[in-house]
């Protein structure tokens, strides 16, 4: 599959539309199934974190490197291209006055210079009674307000429970629970932890975002959580 054509063809002014609505947007079938599971056996390879270590939940996250192995690199900079103006149009509703550069290296660099050099960007795998507590990844002065998750196992088949969850915390009023009906192969685009509403009054206010990965009945899950700015 090109990647980079199917990055083109989507429907980006549909996507902007589901974004502000909702503070996701879904891409079916992101990935071949082949592909999505190719990409989780890199878990492997990689440097593992427990989440009951951090407090998050329970299972194992599997962190990249900052330079992200191909195709992972290149989705990361074509997905930032196509969000830059997104990210941009939300900080200047919610008059934060930040600009994100219309590439991802600037981007990154900023964040460089600024301490943010832990990469983000890892695969969950959580079996029987494990799962991912609502949380945000929204550590430092470099933020960028989208990040990419997908699904990496089939449900019903690799795994049972296990469901994406996003939590929206309106003010004065109770959260709001999101469950993203995610298959083998699908993935989302989420707001990483703001989004602008806009209120009767005409206005836009900020809500907060949270996500988790409710707790895994059976079998294994695996996921994907592609951010596009580092941790401090």
């Amino acid at each position: 599959m090109d990647m980079d054509a199917v990055i083109d063809g989507l429907d980006w002014a549909g996507i902007a539309a589901q974004l502000d609505a909702e503070g996701y947007a879904l891409l079916p079938q992101w990935l071949m199934p082949e592909q999505a599971r190719a990409l989780g056996r890199h878990a492997a390879a990689l440097e593992r974190a427990s989440l009951a270590r951090g407090g998050l939940g329970q299972g194992d996250l599997h962190y990249f490197p900052a330079d992200l192995p191909a195709p992972l690199a290149a989705w990361r900079a074509d997905l930032y291209r196509r969000l830059a103006p997104i990210s941009n149009r939300w900080s200047e509703r919610l008059g934060s006055g930040y600009r994100y550069p219309g590439e991802l290296e600037p981007f990154l660099r900023r964040g460089r210079q600024a301490g943010q050099t832990h990469a983000l960007t890892h695969l969950s795998q959580l079996r029987g009674d494990d799962y991912v507590a609502l949380h945000q990844r929204n550590e430092g002065a470099h933020v960028f307000a989208l990040q990419l998750v997908a699904l990496l196992a089939e449900p019903g088949l690799d795994f049972t429970g296990g469901e994406f969850v996003m939590t929206e915390q309106r003010p004065r009023m109770q959260s709001r629970p999101i469950v993203l009906p995610l298959r083998l192969g699908d993935a989302a685009l989420i707001a990483t932890a703001h989004r602008p509403v806009r209120g009767a009054s005409g206005a836009d206010y900020r809500v907060n975002l949270k996500h988790a990965i409710s707790r895994v009945l059976g079998g294994t899950r695996i996921g994907l959580e592609l951010s596009f700015h580092d941790a401090p």
